[in-house]
């Protein structure tokens, strides 16, 4: 058991849209990124998501509505629902999901990170 400081773990890396592992929960990753900009849509067809806001703020957009999160705040995306989270300013996020599941769903592209570090 190491306890972990999410200051420190953000302090160790500088990219966006790049997520890092820091512990596992069960058969979930817990992951840090950093985001800033327009992400892509995309979609889990087998994962649910959970976005939690550490730092700043994210917008979600879906195809019928647009989520506003705010530091503290959260919000689980089910499996199989389309998104594109969009950072007008860098946002520090944590992100739960199960173990393997790619940042960019099932689309594959420039940004997946098909094997995040474990910082």
């Amino acid at each position: 058991m190491n306890k972990v400081n999410l200051g420190d773990k953000f302090d160790m890396f500088s990219e966006h849209w790049k997520p890092k592992i820091v512990g596992r929960v069960q058969e979930c990753d817990v992951k840090l990124a950093k985001l800033l900009g327009e992400f892509e849509w995309h979609q889990h067809p087998q994962e649910d998501e959970m976005f939690l806001i550490v730092k700043g703020h994210l917008v979600i957009k879906f195809r019928d509505k647009d989520v506003s999160l705010h530091e503290g705040e959260l919000l689980i995306i089910p499996k199989g629902v389309e998104h594109l989270p969009v950072a007008k300013e860098e946002v520090w996020v944590m992100l739960v999901e199960p173990a393997g599941t790619l940042n960019t769903g099932s689309t594959v592209s420039a940004r997946t990170v098909a094997e995040p570090e474990s910082i």
